[in-house]
């Protein structure tokens, strides 16, 4: 009797008799919720460890743990998670077999153990018991991946198909991902080939994955047709596009895929202006660096330092060091990137005393120096002729700040000696050098050779070089203009012979330059269809009468070949840069500046033409080669002819 009105109305039954009557407890998985909510894990595995009550499977207890361990995965709290996976292993057998075989709670434990690193214990849970559910089989195979197994991804992704499991979009994600990575364009296609066959629709995760596989396997229509055939396209579709061309070397791509994206109005993240202003470094598009910049400046979000590096990078790399500086003014936090950056900036625009400056009050700063920011005064200094001044720097980054000196920075001081007439000095270095000396060093010590005319010391730089590059036509090349500066035609003959066997060929003058959103490139000997237009004859011509009144020569000892002295003349006046800057002079106002980058170094003819190109049209020409920027403005040049 006293049982039955305990049941109906509440009052608890002690061993001293009956009780005062009280409210229902809140069920532990509420509180549970709450706790994980809360992340207040210790709390939460003590109330289940101290519970009197065993653990239960019921609906709301499964989403509770869920929870839990949702929590645990988050903070990576490897601890709390064993914990409570002990709790379900000490419960009775039919509650143990409902909790370590629930797939929801299976997948989590996998996740929270890969990741903690602790791939072993992820797949020891996960063979623990039949698996049907594709969810295990994707925290599974992504555990995998995400600890750098990729294969073994794939094999868990093979075997799940074996079971007959159809996979779904995680699933066709993560092979994805792992076929790019590995790769495995083969499997990849298999995949495509399922998801075409599935019965679910491929979400943006899925197409972005499949994307990213064509693009960076080079397969650019595949990649195409995907992208654009895709449903929708968010920023990271257009960044994988973007990424996967500038991956591939397809500048030109890259930057008219910007140019598309920002017409369709998609924006951009930091990512893509990372991804894409390296691109207008390399081509000196400083027109679209520019609006980049327009755009940074526009945006409601702070920039971050990564951008801000890459902004003056764009800028000191396309001869505008004035305006990395202010960037760099204007910055409000930098890291050591940033200095060097201007003070690379600085050394390949031929202004190292600035960068010297610089260096100065980075110091002073307390900000302490890299080896990267010593090659970059090393070869300012090389560059300007500063050879004291180089040496001391070599020495103080040794002794001053105990940096060890690369090969990179032997070679910046061979080429500072070098190029000074130092010779003796030079091949010291080479011979006292701590490891063994590089293709640079040689390369540094042939060039200095064809500077001061040392055939001998050439001639075994060269038979170094083509040993450890012996595919690099530009070693055979420099050689071989070594041999006709010194009027050696048959040494000129052996290299030419010698190129021939090994099917190496030189690399053909090119030029380009940018006006509006078109870049124009031209190849020594090209552009006929230019040269023989009415703009450019009339243009010509204009500039070698304004030429010969103020002196001009033309210096036909740079045409390294046995032949006349009028076909020597017609070949001179076909270098690339005189026909782009010609045609920069035909398409652009009066007083613009021209800006020129040539993929081969500038030779003496062609500098003492836009020098007084620069002079007769008064124009400012920034012309960049393989080896540093040269201003030209008035008839002078800041390399001051020493390069």
């Amino acid at each position: 009797m006293i049982g039955a009105i305990s049941l109906s109305t509440n009052i608890t039954v002690t061993s001293s008799g009956l009780g005062i009557p009280q409210k229902p407890s809140k069920p532990i998985s509420s509180t549970l919720k709450w706790l994980a909510k809360s992340c207040k894990l210790e709390e939460a595995l003590r109330l289940i460890e101290t519970s009197p009550s065993k653990l239960t499977a019921t609906e709301s207890d499964i989403e509770a743990y869920s929870l839990l361990l949702h929590t645990c995965i988050s903070q990576k709290s490897l601890e709390h998670g064993q914990r409570l996976y002990l709790q379900f292993l000490l419960t009775e057998d039919k509650v143990k077999h409902n909790l370590v075989n629930n797939p929801t709670l299976k997948s989590k434990l996998i996740t929270l153990y890969s990741v903690c690193g602790r791939v072993e214990e992820a797949r020891s849970v996960f063979v623990d018991g039949l698996e049907e559910d594709e969810s295990v089989w994707v925290a599974m195979a992504i555990a995998y991946s995400r600890n750098g197994y990729l294969a073994k991804a794939l094999v868990v992704y093979c075997d799940m198909l074996c079971r007959l499991i159809w996979p779904g979009n995680f699933a066709f994600s993560m092979a994805l991902k792992a076929c790019a990575e590995l790769p495995e364009l083969g499997v990849g296609r298999a995949v495509h080939a399922q998801i075409v066959k599935s019965n679910q629709e491929p979400d943006q995760v899925v197409n972005n994955a499949l994307l990213r596989l064509y693009a960076e396997q080079g397969c650019f229509g595949d990649a195409l047709k995907v992208f654009e055939t895709m449903p929708q396209r968010n920023l990271v579709s257009w960044n994988s596009l973007i990424a996967s061309f500038v991956r591939r070397d397809r500048v030109f791509e890259s930057l008219d895929c910007f140019r598309r994206m920002q017409g369709e109005g998609m924006g951009f993240t930091w990512v893509t202006l990372t991804t894409i202003l390296p691109i207008c470094a390399r081509m000196t598009a400083l027109q679209c660096g520019k609006e980049i910049h327009v755009q940074i400046v526009k945006s409601s979000k702070r920039p971050d330092v990564p951008v801000l590096n890459s902004l003056m990078d764009m800028y000191a790399k396309s001869g505008a060091i004035d305006y990395c500086k202010r960037v760099f003014d204007r910055m409000q936090s930098k890291d050591l990137t940033s200095w060097n950056t201007v003070l690379t900036g600085y050394a390949v625009n031929g202004f190292i005393e600035q960068g010297i400056n610089l260096f100065n009050q980075m110091e002073e700063s307390g900000i302490r120096p890299d080896g990267v920011t010593f090659i970059a005064l090393l070869s300012g200094c090389s560059h300007a002729g500063l050879t004291d001044q180089g040496r001391r720097l070599f020495d103080k980054m040794r002794l001053g700040y105990g940096i060890s000196p690369t090969v990179e920075h032997y070679a910046c001081l061979v080429d500072l000696l070098g190029r000074a007439g130092r010779i003796k000095e030079a091949l010291d270095v080479v011979e006292n050098m701590p490891m063994k000396p590089s293709g640079s060093i040689w390369g540094s010590l042939l060039n200095s050779c064809r500077l001061q005319g040392k055939v001998s010391l050439a001639e075994r730089a060269a038979m170094e070089l083509f040993e450890l590059e012996p595919n690099n036509p530009g070693n055979y090349v420099v050689l071989s203009n070594i041999y006709a500066n010194a009027g050696m035609w048959e040494g000129v003959n052996r290299v030419r012979e010698l190129i021939k066997e090994r099917g190496l060929k030189k690399e053909a003058g090119c030029s380009w330059l940018q006006i509006g959103n078109r870049i124009h490139t031209f190849v020594a000997g090209g552009g006929f269809q230019f040269r023989n237009s009415v703009e450019f004859e009339k243009v010509w011509n204009e500039l070698l009468d304004a030429m010969e009144k103020v002196g001009y020569i033309a210096d036909t000892s740079v045409v390294l070949h046995d032949v006349n002295e009028e076909t020597k003349s017609m070949w001179v006046c076909g270098h690339s840069e005189r026909l782009a800057i010609a045609f920069a002079l035909v398409h652009t106002a009066a007083g613009m500046p021209i800006r020129i980058t040539k993929n081969i170094r500038i030779c003496a003819d062609c500098h003492s033409w836009v020098k007084t190109v620069s002079m007769v049209t008064g124009r400012v020409i920034v012309l960049r080669d393989t080896n540093r920027f040269h201003h030209f403005k008035g008839g002078s040049c800041t390399c001051k002819d020493y390069w």
